[in-house]
């Protein structure tokens, strides 16, 4: 069966698993794991940060970020298609009272001029407060699109204009930097805080990094204590988690190369649809304009082939490293024979 569905469906390899096996162990509630504290260390260097956490998902980093930087009645900007305000269950509200106002992007993209106009007046105080602006990078539900620097940079500056906080969902961060170039450091270096998965297309087992002030984390520690987050010998999951940052990043071209080549296959089908100005890293999303998203997913998987919904209308193919380029090839095959 070949596994397009996400690039959370990685599992580690063999040099990982050793790597997990042999690592050193303590208990990480009292700081004493030696492993967790080196990946915490490498990972604030790696994105030029004061300090960083280990946290066990990809909703909890961000959760964690919004709730220290947020109080109960205030209001987060976001584009509309933001994972936090579609697949965290709610949780800005149920866990900080917060809210979220989302806005329409292209591509995923929200600009100043848009933002601008949904920051609520400093002297309405029969408004909920302003006080994050969000962004992804790269964009899921866009399609894996990547937030061009030179925007990221006109967002901070409207941040700090109204003394906003900048938030970066960057679980796919590390595919940004390998396809734009740019490294995760200068990304980060505009954002108060950064939420990164090491899980998805770095083959780790578990976990994400949060990262910003040393005063930022150690709130976010707090924080992470309070909601179960704490692990004692952690240090077998956070060893999977520094050799995928050690020895998975540049790796990822090989990933965007792989969705580059589906993408194309799909583009040349006239029963399918793809945007391609949106295929930009390792994410694909097409629309089957003879059958549904529905029987288009059973009769791929039928023969071999596991996708998923994108959206509404769209099915959703992610490639990763436990796929290999003849696997891509035998899906593109496959996809033809289904919506042919």
């Amino acid at each position: 069966m070949i596994d397009l569905r996400s690039d959370t469906v990685t599992r580690p390899s063999e040099a990982m698993r050793k790597a997990m096996y042999n690592a050193e162990v303590g208990d990480d509630v009292f700081k004493e794991d030696p492993t967790v504290n080196k990946l915490e260390q490498f990972a604030a260097d790696l994105l030029g940060k004061e300090a960083a956490l280990y946290v066990s998902s990809g909703v909890m980093g961000n959760q964690i970020c919004l709730n220290v930087l947020t109080n109960p009645g205030d209001e987060v900007i976001c584009e509309r298609d933001a994972h936090i305000f579609n697949y965290e269950s709610g949780s800005p509200a149920a866990l900080s009272g917060v809210q979220l106002n989302p806005i329409d992007g292209k591509y995923g993209i929200i600009t100043v001029e848009q933002v601008e106009s949904f920051i609520r007046p400093s002297s309405a105080y029969y408004m909920p407060k302003t006080k994050v602006i969000e962004i992804e990078n790269t964009h899921n539900r866009a399609g894996g699109t990547i937030w061009p620097i030179e925007n990221i940079i006109s967002m901070k500056g409207l941040a700090k204009k109204y003394n906003l906080y900048f938030h970066l969902d960057g679980a796919r961060i590390w595919n940004a930097s390998v396809a734009a170039g740019i490294s995760v450091k200068e990304y980060a270096s505009h954002f108060d805080s950064i939420s990164c998965c090491l899980s998805k297309g770095l083959g780790a087992p578990v976990g994400s990094i949060i990262a910003g002030s040393k005063d930022f984390i150690k709130e976010a520690y707090r924080i992470r204590k309070a909601w179960g987050g704490g692990m004692r010998q952690a240090g077998i999951i956070a060893a999977a988690g520094l050799y995928a940052l050690q020895n998975n990043i540049d790796r990822l071209k090989d990933d965007h190369e792989k969705a580059k080549f589906l993408a194309e296959r799909i583009n040349a089908n006239p029963n399918l649809e793809i945007d391609m100005k949106a295929v930009q890293t390792n994410i694909l999303l097409f629309h089957p304009k003879n059958i549904s998203v529905e029987e288009g997913i059973k009769k791929s998987k039928d023969k071999g082939l596991l996708l998923s919904i994108g959206k509404v209308d769209l099915i959703r193919a992610i490639a990763h490293l436990d796929v290999s380029f003849d696997d891509v090839k035998k899906a593109a095959d496959i996809i033809d024979e289904v919506f042919n």
